[in-house]
């Protein structure tokens, strides 16, 4: 199976932030699937949209900042029971808003060193590894 033609899997895009050492990282709320799993800021691709504008809507609608997606830092497939899902994330910058937490459970600014200490979505687990290193 080619998972780049397979309709079946879902384009969701995500949010590298980094501020200084630290870069941005997101719980989900407990009532969705993965819930309290540490994750990126972002969402699914809508139709018609570029990964780039789906970013930037994600983010406003998430955390009411907006972001100016940069270059990719890196894409995984990665298949859950439920979903297969291909996760583009993108290097970002803040370039308005104040942060708030509009729907996640908490968010927190850690540093590479501090990967460990949160329990991540599992499609995050190889872009953590190359974050890392």
């Amino acid at each position: 199976m080619n998972a780049r033609n397979d309709k079946s899997v879902v384009e969701v895009v995500a949010a590298l932030i980094w501020d200084k050492d630290k870069f941005l990282i997101c719980q989900r709320p407990a009532h969705k699937a993965r819930g309290l799993l540490w994750e990126f800021v972002g969402g699914k691709v809508e139709a018609g949209e570029t990964k780039e504008q789906a970013l930037v809507r994600e983010c406003k609608e998430e955390l009411a900042i907006t972001v100016e997606p940069h270059d990719i830092f890196t894409e995984v497939i990665h298949k859950y029971p439920d979903v297969t899902v291909r996760l583009t994330l993108f290097n970002c910058n803040i370039l308005g808003g104040q942060l708030q937490i509009l729907e996640h459970n908490d968010i927190k600014w850690i540093t590479p060193a501090e990967i460990a200490d949160y329990d991540f979505c599992p499609a995050d687990i190889e872009i953590l590894k190359k974050i890392k290193n």
